[in-house]
């Protein structure tokens, strides 16, 4: 990059420039995406599990994740249009290779538990429909439809397909009006923090917060930003350097976190309502089984002839629609994180033959997802819980990593974190260490 194209000012034009509603609706691509495949199969059957097993309990964790939420990916989307790199190239310049291999590592690690567990739900919820064709028929299904997708499909008709999948998650909004119940306790339940010091709470509230803030997504914000920045400005490849961008795209990239995330977690909440009021209220407390989750949808379809089945065709939908969304972005962002650890040419815009080494990182975490998914003899739904644990205790360290990038000037110049910024982010950070220290001290003693 010429140094000319580093600090370049800030256009005033674009400054001046009205946002019109086209203009903010083209620009909901990386948060809504992200803001979706958060509530993969693994987020589905966790706020599921959390509905059934504390009722509303739970229901204020929508509302208190939302700022943080917001604070943390608006933070990794400014570092991508900043640097016009992926997180992986700044926390190499940050710190160094060895860091950064140490926190890709554990990413895709978690990635590739999160591909597993959410094949095996979608192999596990097609079931339903088709009982004699065996689980791992479907798991290969999917992984061939993944894969093909990814690698033939151009970037920008594949994000848009991504798009139009995040409406299959409504459903359990509608569900959650229709199911109702006490509305002053739902409310009291969004509003009021309820905390109980055992265990299996700490551990969905864990999950809960791995689901809601999964690292994946941080690094998948921040390279798509990156890409985007990059295809704006007719750069064709990733490259480490400062550039100045206007507040009117940081006006943008604000809309677009803070509507993608609301997204996510306004589906957090209906599905946890939907689930209280569906499967709790009947003394339904644990779901070991799709069929079990898919219940959770009988009120929306009541008054239908053999409402049951109905029900469970519209739960598969949704978990095979949310998966085929969620696990390429799994993948995909395994593959941005190690190209850029080692300079390998990367991105969903460029072809097989440009960037062989960034789809064949795709290529092995899926088949690996799908070896440990066949070989794995714990519950699908068990697997989703921990996974989701296991994401919730690697983010703290990203975290950490990510907040002292955001304060630094020598990479974000001007554009480093305010004060709000910082004291969200280094909350949500010590918030999340305290629940894993109390979660391990529970379980030791």
């Amino acid at each position: 990059m010429d140094k000319s194209d580093k600090f370049r000012p800030p256009s005033k034009n674009n400054n001046k420039k009205k946002l019109s509603f086209l203009l903010v609706f083209k620009s909901l691509r990386p948060s809504l995406i992200a803001g979706a495949a958060d509530n993969d199969p693994s987020a589905i059957s966790n706020y599921s599990q959390a509905g059934a097993k504390f009722g509303f309990g739970l229901l204020w964790l929508s509302l208190f994740l939302y700022p943080f939420i917001i604070v943390i990916v608006g933070i990794c989307a400014r570092i991508g249009i900043v640097t016009r790199s992926g997180l992986t190239i700044v926390i190499s310049k940050k710190y160094s290779k060895k860091i950064a291999f140490l926190i890709v590592i554990l990413l895709i690690v978690g990635n590739i538990m999160n591909i597993s567990a959410d094949l095996g739900a979608m192999a596990a919820s097609t079931k339903l429909i088709f009982p004699q064709i065996p689980p791992i028929g479907f798991s290969i299904f999917f992984s061939i439809i993944v894969l093909l997708s990814v690698i033939l499909i151009p970037y920008k008709k594949y994000a848009r397909i991504l798009r139009y999948l995040t409406l299959t998650l409504l459903v359990y909004f509608i569900t959650a009006i229709i199911v109702g119940g006490n509305w002053n306790e739902i409310l009291s339940s969004s509003l009021i923090p309820n905390i109980k010091l055992t265990p299996e709470f700490i551990m969905m509230i864990i999950a809960i917060f791995g689901n809601a803030l999964s690292p994946y997504m941080l690094f998948w914000q921040t390279s798509e930003e990156a890409e985007e920045s990059i295809a704006k400005n007719k750069q064709e490849e990733m490259r480490f350097g400062r550039s100045n961008i206007s507040n009117r795209e940081i006006l943008l990239v604000k809309i677009d976190v803070g509507i993608g995330m609301a997204f996510a977690v306004f589906v957090m909440w209906s599905i946890m309502v939907t689930t209280a009021g569906s499967l709790h209220a009947n003394e339904i407390y644990e779901i070991q089984t799709a069929d079990q989750a898919a219940q959770a949808l009988e009120p929306l379809v009541k008054t239908f002839p053999h409402s049951g089945e109905v029900s469970k065709i519209i739960f598969v939908i949704g978990i095979i629609g949310t998966g085929l969304l969620a696990i390429p972005i799994f993948a995909v962002t395994s593959g941005y994180a190690l190209s850029e650890l080692f300079g390998w040419k990367e991105g969903l815009s460029k072809k097989f033959k440009h960037a062989i080494p960034f789809y064949l990182v795709i290529l092995v975490c899926v088949i690996i997802g799908l070896i440990i998914n066949y070989i794995n003899p714990i519950n699908p739904i068990q697997m989703l819980l921990y996974a989701a644990t296991i994401n919730g205790i690697i983010l703290v360290p990203i975290l950490v990593i990510i907040m002292r990038i955001a304060n630094d000037k020598n990479i974000l110049g001007n554009r480093v974190n305010g004060i709000f910024s910082n004291v969200i982010g280094w909350s949500i950070t010590v918030i999340i260490l305290f629940l894993v220290i109390i979660f391990i001290y529970l379980k030791l003693f």
